[in-house]
């Protein structure tokens, strides 16, 4: 990339990663006054976007929706790679870095459902649909009388499968359905006392080269530094548990006033063990934070269950 003369963007093709593509493209533009002819978008095709018949847990860990855009942004097909943040992997391949973190977008889970108003509403014995571990693990733990279905497909297609009657209900991010324009889909936004997001839930990360001077340059004015700062400290909690999308973690740090607070929890897959921490800190003691509270959880857990973390 020279001196801003044209910039490859790379996403997955799903309307959301589209959406959050666009959403890049715009701020560049506006950040440096670009002709909408300098920014392109490359649609790439991930693992996860081609294996849709089987659970995310059974295909693989983190990486899933990351590793074919990031080999091309190693292969220097693209200049910067737009991700979901809680897609990326906590420890990122040779050569690449995160170089932003845009501002984040609202945290929470939404319980979407044609017929009931809450999950607390929800009669025992009914459909849930969804394709989170996390999720799952956080709906058995507080209403183990449901049962749980597998829900892969993108936000339209969840939705398609409330319509068919698959389930009464499904679980997606407030995040997700916003930047859509599906707010109106929401039937009720989860407390993140009742369900903690997943690491990064929210915010979106554009990856570069880690020798790309230009690029990082360029997306510099994109960096919103309290969303990275709380990104930066879940990631640490998820890198010391070495969680993969195979384990029910969570977790959410937030910053006000320089100082960061951060809550956490790792739940059996069936909901019936959960473990929770909460730490604090200054804010430029994200990383520290995290892996504090990670700690925390490792101290006082079930040697099984951590077993079950680390296979």
């Amino acid at each position: 990339m020279q001196a801003l003369a044209a910039i490859r963007i790379g996403t997955r093709g799903s309307p959301l990663a589209l959406a959050q593509a666009h959403e890049v493209r715009q701020r560049l533009l506006d950040a440096h006054g670009l002709t909408p002819g300098a920014i392109t978008i490359t649609v790439i095709k991930t693992t996860g976007d081609q294996v849709l018949d089987r659970p995310l847990a059974e295909i693989g860990g983190k990486g899933l929706f990351t590793k074919e855009i990031e080999e091309a942004l190693l292969a220097n097909e693209i200049d910067i790679a737009v991700h979901s943040m809680k897609d990326m992997q906590t420890a990122l391949p040779d050569g690449l870095m995160l170089g932003a973190t845009l501002p984040r977008e609202d945290v929470r889970d939404a319980f979407v459902s044609l017929q009931y108003p809450s999950l607390d509403a929800v009669p025992a014995g009914s459909a849930i649909g969804t394709s989170s571990l996390r999720r799952q693990a956080q709906i058995l733990h507080t209403r183990p009388d449901l049962n749980v279905v597998g829900f892969r497909g993108n936000v339209q297609t969840r939705l398609k499968k409330l319509q068919d009657g698959v389930a009464v209900a499904t679980i997606l991010a407030v995040a997700g359905l916003k930047r859509l324009k599906l707010e109106d889909r929401i039937t009720a936004a989860i407390p993140t006392e009742q369900m903690l997001p997943a690491v990064a839930q929210g915010a979106i990360g554009i990856e570069i080269r880690s020798d790309d001077v230009a690029a990082a340059k360029a997306i510099l004015p994109l960096n919103d530094p309290a969303t990275a700062l709380a990104v930066a400290a879940e990631r640490a909690f998820l890198a010391r548990l070495e969680g993969s999308c195979r384990t029910p973690i969570a977790g959410l740090a937030e910053v006000k006033d320089g100082m960061l607070s951060f809550r956490g929890q790792v739940l059996s897959p069936d909901g019936k063990i959960s473990y929770r921490a909460v730490a604090s800190n200054a804010a430029h003691h994200a990383a520290e934070t995290g892996t504090r509270a990670a700690d925390d959880i490792l101290a006082k857990a079930d040697p099984t269950v951590i077993a079950r973390i680390h296979s």
